[in-house]
Order: structure tokens, then C-alpha cells, then sequence
């Protein structure tokens, strides 16, 4: 049985503004007994908290999150509605930067996300940046997001998955389980990283990252996924091989492709490649290559 506040609890809740005045029953805040709450915590309606939980007092938590048992929120976090949180997550912890000085910083995370087991989310590590999180993402038990990193929408992080500060990946990217993503990289839209790859260089939108950083190809089945025709996957084809099975210089193929591929998908790829300050993952058979000679 779900535990549930008496009505003498709930009043003094409604005093100290965690709740919205005039809620009907249903969406009152469920807080097991156990819980240690902050009276500065912001909770909104139809909420629940599970046993030994802990939440500080700069946490804003929207309406129909899940917190489960032994969940710690703290900095200046603030979550949109209907995310989940079980057992042993830490979310907006201090950053792991030795810069850092405990000035107070900022963690956002949007809605519908999913925490599973001890995930461990830092916020930002200045104040004039926050850890920001998108919406409809899954992380996986043991995952990790650095400090300032960015995180777009329906994105899966498998079990130790593990990011560095100031990373940035895209909608839809998979991470596979004990992937690691070096500080500052960016992992593009639909990119896919095969389990315990890593890379410290940019992963391309569409591709599959293999090793360390190295591709192997498109992410095929994730394209098929995201409602792309078998001809945007051929011109991607065509597209990838120009740019990373090529013969010349990387400048030399993307003033080529510039000209030629002008849709709007193959922009996001040739986008990205060209705005790259760390350098692109190379396709495994030009990397081999390389190392041959």
C-alpha cells in the first residue's frame, strides 16, 4: 500500500506552499514518513516520495514526478513533470571540477525522463550556465552526466554510461552500456555508440561509433526508427562516403558535398562535421588504413 499523508500533514504542507491551495484529493503530494524534505523545496501536485529520500531546498519538482526510496535532490535543480527517479539516483550534485568554488549553479531537467537505478546527475559548474536535460530520455542504471553537459530529447543511456563535462548529445542518440564520452565532445542526433566504445573526438549525426573513435557506418535501424524513406537513407549513404571513405582532406570533401547535398538532412550532417573544434571520429577502414601505412 502506497504510503500517504494524514490530513493534519498535508495542512501543515499546504502552509509552508509545497502544494497548489485548493488540490482535490487526487492530486495531493504522497511522502513516505521517512523522507527528509527541505521547507524551501518547491513540490507540485501529485508527487510522490519514497522512504529516505532526501530533497534540498533549492529542488523545484513539477507535478506527477515519481521519486523513489533513497533519492537525493539538491542544488538548484528544477525538474518538469513526470520524470522518474528510482532507488539511489543523486541528481544536481556539486560538479566534480576543481575550478568549482560551491557557488550556487543550476541543473534543469525537462519532462517524462526516466532515472533508473543510482544514476548520478551533476549540475553546471558557473552560474551562467546550466546542466540542462531535454525531455523523454532514459538512463539506464549507474549512468553518468558531467557538469554543464546538454542533453537533447528521447535519448538512451545504457547501464554505465558514463559523460564528461561540457558534453553535448543530440535527440534520439543510443549510448551503449560502459560508453564513455570524453569532456567537450559532442555526440550527434540518431548517433549510435556500440557498447564500450569510446570516443574524445565528435560522433557525427547517423553514424555508428565502433572502438575508440572510429565509425562503422549508419545507424541504419535507428534512421528506419526515426521515420526516414529508404531514399534519405541511400543519400546519407552516398553522403557519409564522401565525407568519411574519401581519399582527399575532410576540407576538400566537405566543400564538395556543400554543393552538392543541400536538403535538410544531409545539412545537419555536413553542419556539424564543419563546425567540429575536437576533430570527427574516422571510419574505421580509413583509421586501419592509416595505420597500415
Amino acid at each position: 500500500m502506497e504510503p500517504r499523508l494524514a490530513d493534519h500533514q498535508q495542512d501543515r504542507l499546504s502552509q509552508r506552499n509545497l502544494l497548489r491551495p485548493g488540490l482535490p484529493e487526487v492530486g495531493r503530494v504522497l511522502i513516505h514518513p521517512t523522507a527528509i524534505i527541505h521547507p524551501d523545496a518547491q513540490i507540485d501536485a501529485r508527487v510522490t516520495i519514497g522512504a529516505y529520500t532526501v530533497i534540498d531546498g533549492g529542488v523545484r519538482i513539477g507535478p506527477g514526478c515519481w521519486i523513489g526510496p533513497h533519492v537525493h535532490l539538491t542544488g538548484q535543480t528544477t525538474l518538469g513533470a513526470d520524470n522518474r527517479f528510482h532507488a539511489g539516483c543523486v541528481i544536481g550534485e556539486a560538479p566534480q571540477d576543481l575550478k568549482y568554488k560551491g557557488d550556487p549553479t543550476q541543473l534543469t531537467i525537462g519532462y517524462g525522463n526516466v532515472f533508473r537505478e543510482h544514476v548520478t546527475v551533476h549540475r553546471s559548474n558557473t552560474g551562467s550556465e546550466d546542466t540542462t536535460i531535454g525531455s523523454n530520455n532514459f538512463f539506464m542504471a549507474h549512468s553518468h552526466v558531467g557538469h554543464n553537459a546538454k542533453i537533447g530529447n528521447h535519448a538512451i543511456f545504457a547501464n554505465g554510461a558514463l559523460l564528461g563535462g561540457h558534453v553535448e548529445v543530440g535527440d534520439r542518440a543510443f549510448i551503449s552500456g560502459n560508453c564513455l564520452v570524453h569532456q567537450f565532445v559532442r555526440v550527434g542526433m540518431l548517433a549510435l555508440m556500440q557498447g564500450g566504445s569510446a570516443v574524445s573526438k565528435d560522433l557525427p549525426p547517423y553514424t555508428v561509433a565502433r572502438g575508440d573513435n572510429t565509425i562503422c557506418g549508419l545507424n541504419v535501424v535507428g534512421l528506419r526508427r526515426a521515420g526516414f524513406t529508404s531514399e534519405q537513407r541511400l543519400e546519407l549513404k552516398r553522403l557519409y562516403h564522401v565525407l568519411f571513405r574519401r581519399t582527399g582532406s575532410l576540407k576538400a570533401a566537405l566543400e564538395a558535398v556543400t554543393a552538392e547535398f543541400r536538403n535538410e538532412w544531409s545539412r545537419v550532417l555536413i553542419d556539424f562535421v564543419a563546425a567540429a573544434k575536437r576533430g570527427v571520429c574516422a571510419d574505421r577502414r580509413i583509421s586501419e588504413s592509416a595505420e597500415v601505412v
